[in-house]
């Protein structure tokens, strides 16, 4: 059997031969400008306004951002705002994986209209949602539901605009499963529960997450659906942005800015533990494979 000497196969160098080098190589010039060009507008939009508003928060100090932020009716602001905005998240949840389930095993009459339809508290102004939702359930409603100056009013109306939040983001997650790991199952003598909560589920965490994390982020942010249908009751239906409204109207910047910047650092808060969940269940199921 014949050896081979790495020390003989290995390329001599000469003197002047130039040394090996094992560096990466450079970015591209176009690849550097990319990212500084994303940078820029990143900053632009997203962190020069946060900056901002960090700012105008503390122009009065500590003590001024602490009792903004505590205020009672701060505090009943908060309590309104995330006890329905928790709610509305677990709620558009289960709807939303059952919508986004329809759309996408199912085959029935005017499907596409259906799923375009998903898509319109995106396109519409959210005043107007607010005014379609108290024509419906408002005083003389034609269902003879009203529910305007309720909490179920804003609850409803939050609904409204979150619930495509997780309809997209399982949707497409749904379309990309492999069936024959489903009909695997069932030839094991897996019953469709078993299916759903052992082989689905799991591969649809991690859009859940996603899809639940921006509908809160959306929902404790919400303004304009509930303007009308709401009624911004302290204590019972008046949210974190209209109290923010409210702070503002009367000439408050600094206390308005102490809320936003409470609101953004839950939303912050919410989004991380959302996607680290998402992101533990997504090496779970790729290393189930």
């Amino acid at each position: 059997m014949t050896t081979t000497n790495p020390e003989t196969s290995r390329p001599e160098l000469t003197p002047g031969d130039p040394p090996v080098s094992r560096r990466s190589p450079a970015r591209p010039s176009g690849a550097t400008l990319q990212v500084g060009v994303a940078v820029l507008w990143l900053s632009l939009i997203v962190l020069l306004p946060l900056a901002a508003i960090l700012l105008t928060s503390v122009e009065g100090g500590v003590d001024a951002f602490w009792s903004a932020v505590t205020s009672p009716s701060a505090l009943a602001s908060f309590r309104v705002t995330l006890v329905i905005s928790i709610g509305v998240t677990l709620v558009n949840v289960v709807f939303g994986l059952l919508i986004a389930w329809v759309l996408v095993r199912d085959d029935f009459p005017l499907k596409r209209v259906v799923d375009a339809i998903i898509d319109l508290p995106f396109a519409l102004p959210t005043i107007v949602a607010s005014l379609v939702l108290l024509s419906l359930y408002g005083p003389g409603s034609p269902v003879g539901i009203h529910i305007q100056h309720t909490a179920w009013g804003v609850a409803l109306a939050l609904a409204f605009v979150t619930l495509p939040f997780v309809v997209r983001a399982v949707q497409p997650v749904l379309l990309e499963l492999d069936r024959e790991v489903e009909e695997a199952a069932a030839s094991l003598g897996a019953n469709n529960a078993t299916i759903f909560f052992r082989v689905i589920l799991p591969a649809l965490a991690p859009s859940l997450f996603s899809g639940a994390g921006l509908a809160f982020s959306r929902a404790i942010g919400e303004f304009g659906s509930i303007v009308l249908i709401g009624g911004a009751i302290p204590g019972e239906t008046e949210v974190s942005s209209q109290w923010i409204r409210t702070l503002i109207e009367n000439d408050d910047r600094v206390g308005a800015a102490a809320i936003s910047i409470v609101l953004l650092l839950i939303s912050f808060v919410v989004l991380f533990i959302l996607r680290y969940f998402g992101a533990r269940a997504a090496k779970r199921e790729e290393s189930a494979r």
